[in-house]
């Protein structure tokens, strides 16, 4: 089950208490906004400790994000790491807001998708009306456009891993022992 849409994962969750819900968004997009219960693993914290992850967990994991896709590179690397009962929740945080499912709500953040947009968008801007002076600064647009080009048809984006290591997107008290021990199923191996 790769992908799992709002409806069915809101079933799988209440009817199965050992079903996680683990949120690979930055914690600064998890307090804004998330899932009761979920465990909040920032995708740089999933390739950072997919052993450890691999060796703990158990049981079947609903991956989380804003759309879907940071969720679908954590279900990539955790899947060619040897775990296998995995869903992405499709449409992300998004979809399970736009369906008027719970969440708790903490400091509104922007979103890493938006912080992208706006940082790309801002340089493009700034290189355009620059290059009204100084022609050579178109360049950066190009440059911008061509890895907004590249982020799409490789589905990574240099740019938000970039921000996500901001301390803006690092609040939130993140603790990646504890959310690494809340995946643990048998609390003999804690």
């Amino acid at each position: 089950m790769p992908r799992i849409d709002t409806a069915s994962a809101r079933s799988l969750l209440a009817a199965n208490p050992d079903v996680l819900a683990v949120d690979v968004r930055t914690p600064a997009e998890y307090d804004s906004a998330h899932i009761d219960g979920a465990i909040n693993l920032p995708l740089d914290q999933v390739d950072a400790h997919l052993r450890r992850i691999v060796t703990d967990a158990g049981g079947t994991m609903v991956l989380i994000c804003q759309s879907g896709n940071r969720a679908e590179r954590a279900r990539q690397a955790l899947a060619e790491a040897g775990l296998t009962d995995l869903a992405v929740l499709d449409g992300g945080m998004n979809s399970w807001i736009a369906s008027g499912a719970p969440v708790i709500r903490g400091r509104p953040r922007w979103a890493l998708e938006r912080q992208v947009r706006l940082v790309a968008g801002t340089i493009v801007l700034t290189s355009v009306v620059a290059s009204l002076w100084a022609p050579g600064a178109a360049i950066v647009a190009g440059l911008v456009g061509g890895g907004l080009a590249v982020a799409a048809l490789t589905d990574t984006c240099a740019m938000g891993m970039l921000l996500a290591k901001l301390p803006y997107n690092r609040a939130g008290g993140f603790d990646v022992e504890a959310a690494i021990t809340a995946l643990r199923r048998d609390p003999s191996r804690a």
